[in-house]
This record gives C-alpha cells, structure tokens and sequence, in this order.
C-alpha cells in the first residue's frame, strides 16, 4: 500500500491569479503600464518557481521596509542594494545606446551633488590625508568626440581615501573644477585605497547572506558635465590595487583602470607643487554630443 503523493504546487490556480491581476492593471501611461505588468509576472514567478513560504515572503518584505526606513537624503540603503547586486553596472551598460569614445563609464552617484566650487590644482584631500604621503597629481584634458577640447566642462571629483563611502563626506574629498579654452584640467591628491562599504543596515544583511565581501578597490569618481554633450561619470581605479577583481559593486573594467607612475624628478615634484616623489597618472576624459542625462551614463 502506498501513500497519496505530497500535493505540489497548484500551478492552474497560480496561472489564473496572475491573469486576473494582469486583466485589472489598465495604467494610463504605457510604459508604466508595461513595467507594472511585467513585475507583476516576474514576481508570481518568482513565487511559484521557489515555493516560496509566507514566512519567507514576510521576512522580505520586513527586509524592503526596514531598508526604506535606513534610507534618508544622506544615505540610501536601495540604492547600495543596486550596487551591489549589479544591477547598477547592468542598467548603466543597457542605456548605453551611443558610441563610446571613452570607454566604459560608471552609474551616477549622489555623492558628487553639492561639491564645492574650488581652484584647478588643489589638493583633493583633508590635511591628516595629504600628510600621510603617496602624494598623487592627477592630469588630463576635457574633450568632444572628435578630440577637440571643451572649455567650461564642470568636473564633480570625489575620493574616499580608505574610510568607505561616507554619507556626507568631507569638503576636503570633494571638488568642482571648470576647464578653460584649453580643456585641461588637473588635481592633487593621495593614491586610492581600497576601502569597506557599510554593512550595519539592510544593506549588509544581504552581503552577508549571500557570502560576499564588502569591499570596493580605491577609486576617484569623476563626474564631467558641458553644454551640448551627455554626462559622463566614471569611478578611475589604480592598475595594481589588489582588491581590483573583488569589487563588491561590479564597478571595474577595461578603461577604467590606469596606471599610477612614480616620478622622482626633483625639478618636476618642485614645479608641480608636490612635498616629495609622487605618483603621476594621465586621463582625457572624452564627452559625445546630445543632451545631459541624469542617471544614465554617457
């Protein structure tokens, strides 16, 4: 005698729900109306294909609802989840539509808003920071797509120095700088250091529980706008930072990642305004032409 096999999932009923809820949405904006929809598809399944439990269901939502309560103007917890399960470097590679004169660019972030308006060639770190040496002289120039150079480019500059991405970072790691009619540009600043993202919210739970490491490469990110041309963000990583392959965020790629040469010339440290041997690393930073597009890279 055999028992009644375990009832399995009632896949007819699941089918209907969906259709029903589908049948309901009649959204007045068709691409909204189109995204709804397909969430809705998504997630039913989603359910249907884990089984998923109503223990399990609730813990999520608790999840979103405490991430949305850690989220404030200073700090998004959402937006840390984006980064780190890649779908930040996947949204920015898919509304990538254009050529790319540059290379690979990087998704926007906030902690470029708001940087102070400072002079070309100042030091993009606190005092405590410059004094701790590997002094680094960052040059290059603003160009459009046919190499020509573009005066009056903003460029947003940002730099954690080994202390993580704070919510509101110090003035001293941030910077506004506006090239002239030659589009050059250059700063001072400490070799990047790898550094931890925070992992006491939400945020962290989900590192944890899937088994990853919270750790970014040192990285200056680097944000240029200019009348007539797209935005153009980028995160620059040194070539030999050991934590390059480990990027919690998905953030490296070729053409991101530049070398950092050590110059000892004493006559060139004194005419560049450097305390000692530094490190000199070369970036033109290349715009297309079309309207800025906040949020989504150029």
């Amino acid at each position: 005698m055999t028992g009644r096999p375990a009832a399995g999932p009632d896949h007819s009923r699941a089918d209907a729900v969906t259709v029903s809820v589908l049948s309901e949405m009649n959204a007045p904006d068709p691409r909204i109306g189109r995204l709804t929809q397909s969430l809705v598809m998504h997630v039913h399944a989603f359910l249907v294909e884990n089984q998923v439990t109503w223990e399990e269901w609730l813990a999520g939502l608790d999840f979103l609802a405490r991430a949305g309560q850690w989220t404030t103007s200073a700090r998004n917890e959402l937006l840390l989840m984006s980064d780190t399960t890649g779908s930040s470097t996947l949204l920015n590679a898919l509304n990538r539509h254009r050529p790319a004169p540059d290379g690979p660019a990087t998704p926007e972030h906030p902690l470029l808003s708001n940087a102070p308006l400072r002079p070309m060639g100042e030091v993009l770190a606190t005092e405590e920071q410059w004094a701790g040496g590997d002094w680094t002289r960052v040059h290059g120039h603003v160009l459009d797509a046919g190499g020509n150079p573009v005066a009056g480019a903003r460029i947003g500059l940002w730099q954690a120095h080994g202390a993580g991405e704070p919510s509101s970072p110090p003035r001293g790691s941030r910077a506004l700088l506006t090239t002239g009619t030659d589009g050059a540009f250059w700063f001072r600043t400490v070799k990047p250091r790898s550094y931890h993202l925070p992992t006491d919210g939400p945020g962290g739970e989900w590192l944890r529980a899937t088994g990853r490491r919270p750790v970014r490469p040192g990285n200056i990110l680097v944000r240029v706008e200019a009348e007539g041309h797209h935005l153009l963000t980028k995160r620059l990583f040194a070539a030999d930072d050991p934590l390059l392959a480990l990027d919690v965020s998905f953030g490296v790629a070729d053409g991101l990642v530049l070398d950092f040469h050590l110059g000892q010339d004493p006559v060139v440290i004194e005419a560049n305004g450097m305390p000692g041997p530094y490190f000199e690393v070369a970036c033109d930073l290349v715009l297309t032409p079309g309207t800025p597009i906040h949020g989504a890279e150029a």
